[in-house]
């Protein structure tokens, strides 16, 4: 039930651990796979030496116990290497951090994926005689035909998601276009903390996307109104006002990576490590972070007196008819809380504890723990360790493991869930489970 160590070439345990906490998740793995298959008819040279896919994937899957190795203990210099092809220069011998080798990653394999050409060169007949997927062909105008672009260059990998900006003018209630950005991780602030009351990782979501006002900002349609009510020809200067501006999440990804910034400054501007303990569960419930796409008052009104005739109230659809999707106003009970509660009555390894969310019946966004990258140590100096599950058993490949392990470069032990949990997580892994509803429905769409 052990996995292979990695070897500390000199201060690598920063990747050794990100590597760790990547071959848990099989969603990533599985997209690799698809990934890096067009690289198989290749053969000039080894493709080791010129793809990080590649070398990524060899190495994750040889953690992963799916590629079969007599090793004990592997060597991922190869993985330093071509990195410094892609043009990082990550010194073996100098302290580095597990969440920025993360960003490095994942943007080189977004660059690996833009330089791949997106449609078949026209000097390859072969392809243009025989395209792969005959339904989807694109006539153009001289009733030829054109290859369909392959489906993996298309497809972001898992951790991508993106973030919605969102700004309201609190003098006319106008709201502007909502802004979009992208994410490969949530990097979480931890919020001071109030005596006598334990930090949840819930307050660090709440705190990521609580509202914030923006003065001195133009709105077009305060200085619209201006000038209706002005005289012909006079001339106005732009309304400046204030707004209100609140991130949520817009596409939540299959993997999800939380960033705990345990980074902080004191008065005299000298860094500091934040050593508190952030609680947080097997099971996340991202649901109330999730921007829903606003709906005319009307149809509002329509859905709240459907709410309230269908729903008791104190039900999650109840309270979710009439509060706003993040925000609950003092002294009502949070539709749940993510890291206050114990797990000890989750079910057996594998399964779908809906049972064990009475307040959220039916989460659409629900999240199972696959890995944790703890730092011990100062701002200075320190080691990175990594709390994993163990890889499912060959008979029952698909199954979730529910034996962690704990994971320091080459030693390699077991660990109980509890020990995992009591951590001072630094990142997180999480992994999306669908429900069979779910499930079904993305196959019927083609996606992941």
């Amino acid at each position: 039930g052990l996995v292979p160590g990695l070897l500390n070439l000199g201060n690598t345990c920063f990747m050794n651990s990100l590597l760790q906490g990547l071959s848990s998740c099989p969603s990533f793995i599985k997209w690799l796979e698809e990934f890096t298959a067009q690289y198989k008819t290749e053969q000039n040279q080894p493709t080791e030496h010129r793809y990080l896919s590649v070398t990524l994937l060899h190495l994750l899957r040889a953690l992963s116990c799916q590629e079969v190795t007599e090793d004990d203990v592997l060597d991922a210099s190869c993985l330093l290497e071509v990195l410094r092809m892609y043009r990082w220069q990550i010194s073996s011998f100098e302290e580095q951090d597990a969440h920025e080798l993360f960003h490095v990653l994942t943007s080189s394999l977004e660059d690996e994926r833009d330089r791949q050409p997106r449609v078949t060169h026209l000097f390859d007949v072969h392809s243009l005689e025989q395209p792969e997927i005959i339904q989807k062909q694109i006539s153009c105008r001289t009733r030829g035909s054109l290859p369909p672009v392959s489906n993996h260059w298309k497809s972001q990998h898992p951790f991508h998601g993106r973030l919605t900006s969102n700004m309201v003018c609190k003098h006319c209630e106008h709201q502007s276009p909502v802004r979009y950005d992208t994410f490969d991780s949530l990097s979480l602030s931890i919020p001071a903390a109030v005596w006598g009351r334990p930090m949840t990782l819930d307050h660090c979501l709440h705190h990521f996307i609580s509202s914030e006002s923006v003065k001195d900002v133009v709105c077009d349609n305060c200085t619209k109104i201006q000038a209706e009510g002005t005289l012909n020809g006079q001339s106005i200067e732009n309304q400046r006002t204030t707004f209100v501006k609140q991130l949520k999440l817009g596409k939540l990804p299959q993997c999800l990576c939380i960033h705990l910034q345990r980074l902080s400054w004191s008065n005299q501007g000298t860094p500091l490590k934040r050593h508190e303990h952030v609680q947080f569960n097997e099971f996340l419930i991202m649901d109330i972070y999730k921007y829903r796409v606003p709906v005319h008052k009307s149809s509002q009104n329509e859905l709240n007196q459907k709410n309230s005739e269908e729903t008791t109230p104190g039900t999650k659809d109840g309270i979710a008819g009439k509060l706003s999707d993040a925000e609950q106003p003092s002294g009502t009970k949070p539709l749940f809380r993510n890291g206050a509660c114990s797990s000890s009555f989750l079910m057996s390894p594998g399964t779908f504890p809906l049972a064990a969310f009475p307040e959220c019946s039916s989460p659409v966004y629900l999240y199972r723990l696959m890995a944790v990258v703890v730092h011990h140590g100062d701002m200075h100096s320190g080691h990175f360790v990594t709390y994993r599950r163990s890889p499912p058993s060959p008979k029952n490949p698909l199954a979730v493991s529910s034996q962690w392990l704990w994971i320091s470069d080459d030693t390699v032990r077991k660990a109980s869930l509890q020990e995992v949990l009591s951590s001072s997580a630094y990142l997180l892994f999480y992994e999306r489970v669908h429900s069979r509803g779910q499930r079904q429905n993305l196959e019927l769409r083609g996606e992941e």
